[in-house]
């Protein structure tokens, strides 16, 4: 299903590394073949000092990081490899262009968290992120790349151990005066403590000699000789005690002194840190700033005065591309900030983040009145132009970074007018590739059209960078094409925490097409990784062969400065668990330095006995192909199989978007119809949501207080239904979960074994009678 995604920050050395997808150099190989490497090498001082050369030595910081230096980074064939200057802190590796240059500008930095540190040959090596960010580096010598690989390599488990660690505690907020106070504090008893031991220890002394020197008058007096032997062990043993208490009042002194230094160690590395966050939270506004900045001065002077038409009213028809970005799911249960601003006047503009689209002159609602009356068999083919609202960006992204994207309040400025359940109906766009399945005499042919309906799914998030609204508890879509395309579908939001979609689609052409998806994701700054989790099935009734499959991983990358992009990556194995068979699709991973096309996709159809019996090759978001393999017969020589390339059949092409799609955020036409007023349906429908309907009419302000009312009313809901729960606690004290979806129950699978919500039908049948009695008034 396409994915739902948010702003994230990213930027790197425009002159070396892209902010999107195309083709790139590759750097030559040293001729020996790499290796990644799986633990450190040998050890190496992460302070240690020597003399910069020209090639890379490495030198010690006085600045606070780990390490530091000249290394030689790739550019391209035509500059080939350029000096730079090298900084390993924190888990962080970044470069500049020279060392004064850490002042102000930084050219890229990469996560070692997530990275994989390859050596290619004595001096060569590579730094890289799983696509979105490589560095080819060389060092002057073996040794010196060796000290550079082990302090990266100890430097990423680090990270990933302190990664972990956040995962699991959270965000921890920084040590405030009140710590530093305490500190202070406890160092000052400590000094109290160690004082007293030294008076104590004065007193011993004091009391010692006296002790002795009455021992040594004893010795003077005439006693028998086992007295003097006894008393010379007294006097042994008083000042051994006397060695001792000094010893110990030494080493109290000694650890005294030791926390003393290392708490002043501590707090400037403290201060240090907490002025690095500041620095860069001000650098990242200031680049938001100019780069806002920057867009108005091009856009005042490419923008043509607007032309008037009819009696239509005027309308400004800006051609410029716009990318919108969204979070994972916002969060219900959080009020957007008040932070949209209205236009001062009519004149509309776009924003090369897409957060204004282009506008009409005309009242919004008067445009909306001129579009074609919908009905069953007329669809409509566009919606309001996206109108013009400038929002504060930067206010709400500084406080985003590693959160859960749930937990993010959002103004309605970052979605489009769509619910998630309208956006996971998407997946129906190329239904047909299920139809021709179903026809399918061979089950691997009918395996190859299921992957190509798998990868179809993805070609709607090429431009569709926009947030859907997150649907309330209990909210519901229908799409009825029975008449018109053979299927009808109904999905229902059947949890909210963690919020869980269930869909399910018929169709008269013989085939059942079901999944639950909920969506888990993390945005880090630099970039945004969304996970969603769930199995898809879809079932062909004549041959009763049931096909299973999960979704990628989305990746989002450049946000503040650099175009906004996204990337698919991973991969799918889909199981036809009545044969055996099987199709595991890869979906590669952008990377500057690949000559492969971008979002690239290859697949292998194999039979119940591993044996590939198809290839397929094309992108997520234009076509797939396939062609068939012949496998030589056993009994023969030539064993070997046959690649019937020049055979290639298209299994799928992304249909064209409307006209002016840009201006109508990049909706499909299947999209375009979703949100269309319809007679009939559940009183739960998305397009009944107020807010969903004045955002898609262009009243923002409007929507997103609309918003905040439908989320105070389920908070309301939520509360009541949990203190009912707790009243009916049992005796244990366990409370569970007091709500059901209406449309699916939950069970378990009988084919993975998972838990999942199913449809139990009924919608229908309601439907047909117009009883929606049972449906609660969300809205």
């Amino acid at each position: 299903a396409p994915v739902f995604v948010l702003w994230a920050v990213g930027r790197g050395d425009m002159s070396e590394q892209r902010a999107g997808p195309g083709a790139a150099s590759v750097p030559p190989t040293g001729g020996g073949s790499g290796h990644v490497l799986s633990g450190p090498g040998p050890t190496a001082s992460g302070s240690s000092s020597s003399t910069c050369s020209s090639a890379g030595s490495i030198a010690s910081s006085s600045s606070g990081s780990a390490r530091e230096g000249w290394l030689f980074k790739w550019t391209n064939y035509i500059k080939g490899y350029q000096r730079r200057w090298f900084v390993l802190s924190n888990g962080l590796l970044s470069y500049y262009r020279s060392k004064a240059e850490m002042r102000h500008t930084c050219r890229g930095t990469i996560n070692l968290a997530t990275a994989n540190i390859t050596v290619e040959d004595s001096c060569n090596f590579i730094i890289s992120n799983g696509g979105a960010q490589t560095y080819h580096l060389k060092a002057s010598s073996e040794v010196e790349r060796q000290r550079w690989v082990t302090a990266l390599e100890l430097a990423k488990a680090k990270a990933v151990k302190m990664q972990a660690e956040s995962d699991e505690s959270g965000d921890e907020e920084s040590p405030s005066q009140t710590d530093k106070t305490e500190l202070q504090c406890t160092l000052r008893t400590l000094s109290s403590k160690v004082e007293d031991l030294s008076t104590c220890n004065d007193l011993i002394a004091k009391h010692g000699t006296a002790l002795q020197r009455s021992l040594s008058e004893l010795e003077t007096l005439k006693l028998p000789a086992e007295s003097n032997e006894k008393i010379k062990q007294v006097n042994e043993r008083a000042t051994l005690f006397r060695i001792t208490s000094n010893a110990m009042i030494n080493a109290c002194r000694d650890f005294l002194m030791l926390a003393q230094m290392h708490s002043k160690k501590w707090q400037k590395t403290l201060q240090y840190e907490r002025d690095q966050r500041i620095r860069l939270e001000e650098t990242l506004e200031q680049l938001a700033k100019q780069h806002n900045h920057l867009e108005r001065a091009f856009r005042g002077a490419t923008v043509l005065p607007a032309t008037t038409s009819g009696t239509g009213g005027v309308q400004k028809d800006l051609g410029g591309k716009g990318d919108l970005s969204d979070e994972d799911d916002e969060n219900e249960f959080f009020d957007a900030p008040e932070i949209i601003t209205m236009p001062e006047s009519s004149g509309h503009k776009r924003t090369g983040s897409n957060l204004s689209g282009a506008s009409a002159d005309i009242i919004l609602d008067e445009q909306y009145r001129l579009l074609p009356e919908d009905t069953k068999k007329e669809k409509r083919t566009r919606i309001p132009y996206k109108p013009n609202y400038s929002l504060n960006l930067w206010s709400i992204m500084k406080n985003c970074i590693g959160k859960e994207l749930s937990k993010i309040p959002m103004p309605v400025n970052f979605n489009e007018p769509l619910s998630m359940l309208q956006r996971l109906t998407e997946d129906l766009e190329y239904h047909e590739l299920l139809d021709r399945a179903a026809t399918c005499e061979s089950s691997l042919e009918q395996l190859c059209y299921v992957a190509a309906f798998t990868v179809s799914s993805y070609s709607t998030t090429i431009f569709r960078t926009s947030k859907p609204f997150n649907p309330l508890l209990g909210e519901t879509f229908e799409l009825d094409r029975l008449e018109e395309s053979g299927y009808r579908s109904l999905c229902e939001q059947v949890s909210h925490h963690p919020p869980a979609a269930a869909h399910h689609t018929d169709s008269k052409h013989g085939w059942t097409l079901r999944q639950e998806i909920k969506i888990t994701s993390k945005f880090r700054g630099k970039y945004l990784s969304i996970m969603p989790l769930g199995t898809i099935h879809c079932i062909f009734h004549t041959t009763g062969n049931h096909y299973t499959w999960k979704k990628v991983t989305t990746t989002v990358h450049n946000i503040i400065v650099g175009k906004l992009w996204i990337d698919q990556s991973g991969e799918i194995d889909i199981v036809n668990h009545k044969t055996g068979e099987k199709c595991n699709l890869k979906f590669v991973p952008y990377s500057y330095f690949s000559r492969d096309i971008a979002r690239k996709v290859t697949g292998e159809v194999t039979d119940s006995s591993g044996k590939v019996r198809y290839v397929l090759l094309g992108t997520w978001d234009e076509k797939m192909d396939c062609f068939q393999v012949i496998q030589g017969s056993s009994n023969t020589e030539n064993s070997a199989e046959v690649r019937m390339e020049e055979n290639r059949v298209m299994l799928w092409k992304r249909n064209p978007l409307p006209k002016n799609a840009e201006n109508m955020y990049y909706f499909s036409e299947l999209a375009l119809t979703l949100n269309a007023p319809e007679d009939g349906v559940a009183p739960t429908d998305s397009r009944l949501r107020p807010d969903q309907r004045l955002m898609e009419n262009g009243r923002w302000d409007e929507a997103n207080a609309e918003k905040q009312r439908l989320e105070e009313k389920q908070r309301t809901v939520r509360r009541r239904r949990e203190a009912e729960a707790a009243k009916a606690a049992g005796e244990d004290g366990t409370v569970s979960d007091p709500y059901r979806a209406l449309w699916f129950e939950k069970k378990i699978d009988p084919v993975t074994k998972e838990m999942t919500h199913t449809y139990k039908g009924g919608y229908w049948e309601s439907k047909e009678k117009q009883d929606w009695s049972a449906c609660p008034k969300i809205f």
